[in-house]
């Protein structure tokens, strides 16, 4: 499903006019409605992507897929037992942040880094990180070029409002490298730059760069060096100042880690629920005959099985990471260090207890 954010901030600003006029009363009780709460009592989720980075969000037959599209149908399983329950929302880099802040959505899965004025300054609240990436540069094949100490001169593309171009400028200068930066207001847009010569190279993260690649008619023509500038952890956001929804969103994401950890997938899951292990009981909701009975979901203000209708309705993250990047597509993307630990990983949740 696809809603235009520019209708979402119009009409939550002639919903901001309106309450004016409230009862004093009224007011205080928006105010005190968590974003959780109104999530359940309008029955579907919001949620901001990028919508055109294939992998992660974008359109195929009409309906949004990828990484980022499926962990925020994770949420909405957790949260109203049903993972279709998403509206989705395609947004630029310059406006997933406002989107945020006034409400328009719940919460912004899209490739975004985990940063300090992020996090602070910006008053948003990341949930955990979700992929584990680093800052490339793609170039053309023929142009010579294997290294960012090669590239001196050179017309860099890059997209506005993001990290990387603070970073471009950090390593370019660290390097004594200089270039000439050119910026776009979407990905999109600095391709086709690339693509008909105006600009000699192009930046992001890395999986952003493999993601458009698979997409451009002369592929070959192109490749991405093996220079990383930086740590990029990517990561689901919500607003700050409302920790029900950072708690809920933080402990789908472990959930979908530990059922990998315990190899609890979306086929086999339900052979889990008569087990007698506490640690699988603790997952999946099933301690003590379940949802009447105390549990961890309700400490996060959810059903009981909560990670169950995550891991049933979408998978682990072993799952949504193969269906999307792994080796059977054309991303042909290596876990690395979005495995889990044991594998050599990243990937580690803490305990449900």
């Amino acid at each position: 499903m696809k809603k235009n954010i520019l209708v979402l901030l119009s009409v939550f600003l002639l919903a901001s006019i309106a309450l004016v006029g409230c009862s004093s009363s009224d007011d205080e009780s928006a105010e005190t409605l968590s974003v959780l709460d109104q999530i359940k009592d309008r029955g579907t989720l919001n949620a901001g992507v990028n919508g055109e980075l294939p992998g992660f969000s974008y359109l195929e037959d009409g309906e949004y897929v990828g990484f980022d599209v499926d962990f925020a149908k994770a949420v909405a399983a957790a949260i109203l037992g049903d993972a279709n329950a998403v509206e989705f929302s395609p947004l630029t880099a310059t406006e997933r942040f406002t989107a945020l802040q006034t409400g328009a959505i719940d919460l912004l899965s899209r490739n975004t880094t985990w940063t300090t004025t992020r996090d602070v300054e910006l008053g948003l609240n990341f949930a955990g990180i979700t992929f584990y990436d680093g800052q490339g540069m793609m170039v053309r094949a023929d142009s010579g070029v294997n290294s960012l100490t090669d590239m001196d001169g050179m017309i860099v593309a890059v997209e506005t409002g993001t990290t990387t171009e603070l970073n471009l400028a950090d390593q370019m200068a660290k390097l004594n490298v200089s270039y000439e930066p050119q910026t776009f207001d979407n990905q999109e847009a600095a391709i086709a730059a690339l693509e008909a010569g105006s600009v000699d190279a192009f930046t992001t993260d890395k999986s952003g760069l493999v993601s458009r690649l698979s997409t451009m008619a002369n592929s070959s023509e192109y490749k991405i060096l093996d220079d990383t500038m930086s740590k990029e952890p990517l990561g689901p956001v919500v607003a700050g100042g409302d920790d029900k929804m950072a708690d809920l969103t933080r402990w789908v994401l472990f959930a979908l880690i530990r059922a990998e950890e315990l190899g609890i997938t979306s086929e086999n899951v339900d052979s889990f629920l008569d087990s007698t292990d506490p640690v699988i009981q603790d997952l999946l909701g099933t301690k003590k005959g379940g949802v009447e009975e105390d549990n961890l979901g309700s400490q996060l203000e959810v059903n009981a099985d909560f990670a169950y209708q995550a891991i049933k309705q979408v998978g682990n993250y072993g799952e949504i990471f193969e269906r999307h990047l792994g080796k059977g597509t054309v991303f042909n993307l290596d876990r690395g260090l979005n495995d889990i630990y044991t594998n050599g990983g990243l990937l580690y949740s803490p305990p449900f207890k």
